[in-house]
């Protein structure tokens, strides 16, 4: 079989590379959840190499640490008006693993852990927890009031609060699908492409064909230029979102 026939979606396809069940659960060790190990050691490493023997003038690799430091700094003290710099390790925790991830899933014959949507809802539905456990502690009972907002005449109340609460609970699904569905879409386009530029150069019956046929290969590269810029794209709108959220609970607006 040719090396690109096999369908644009085999990419996402789940191997269980330790299998391993208990009744009717599954633990196995599988192909994502290397690819999520491997990309918390590089994670690990990488911040690690960065700040091992720091100078006052940065090395290349210490600039780039440090520049991402203060950008997601800002993002947590600047969506988070109060208790921001507290909840800054855990946004930055989360900024550097799904983008290092996206990254990751850009290495040929890797695997994209956030392409699938129970990785994606389960990253989401952890922050959610994480929300409404801190707002809860901050502000007990009166946490509710998020889903009603002041001045709310008395008759539709009801209506408000259910819409409110809708909406509040529709936010752990947009987190995950926002983020699953475009490493997914972008991923297949590029293996659909390539599986294309493929087949036309090798079907090529002669020597100036096979020239035109290479032609396709130079519009992958925008398009991998253009997953390069999602992959943080979607690591920035998810911390963002985040962080949004977080002010939300805190601040009870």
């Amino acid at each position: 079989m040719p090396f690109f026939a096999s369908s644009p979606l085999e990419q996402f396809q789940i191997i269980k590379l330790v299998p391993f069940t208990l009744g009717p659960f599954d633990f196995s060790f599988t192909n994502s959840s290397l690819l999520a190990l491997l990309t918390i050691l590089i994670t690990f490493f990488f911040f690690s190499a960065s700040s091992h023997n720091a100078r006052l003038v940065p090395f290349p690799i210490q600039t780039i640490v440090e520049g991402t430091y203060s950008f997601v700094f800002s993002l947590a003290t600047e969506n988070i008006r109060k208790h921001g710099q507290s909840l800054f390790p855990l946004i930055f925790t989360l900024f550097s693993f799904i983008f290092f991830v996206n990254l990751v899933g850009m290495v040929p014959y890797s695997f994209t852990v956030t392409s699938h949507l129970i990785v994606t809802f389960s990253i989401s539905l952890a922050v959610f927890t994480a929300i409404n456990i801190i707002g809860i502690r901050i502000h007990g009972i009166a946490f509710l009031g998020l889903f009603l907002p002041g001045g709310c005449p008395l008759p539709m109340a009801p209506f408000l609060v259910l819409i409110e609460l809708v909406s509040y609970l529709s936010r752990v699904f947009s987190l995950a699908i926002r983020l699953f569905a475009n490493m997914m879409a972008g991923h297949t386009l590029l293996k659909i492409l390539a599986g294309f530029s493929w087949s036309m150069f090798t079907n090529g019956q002669s020597a100036a064909l096979m020239v035109l046929h290479f032609l396709p290969f130079l519009v992958i590269v925008p398009i991998l230029g253009l997953e390069l810029g999602v992959a943080f794209l979607q690591a920035y709108v998810f911390t963002v979102l985040t962080c949004i959220y977080f002010n939300d609970a805190i601040s009870l607006h």
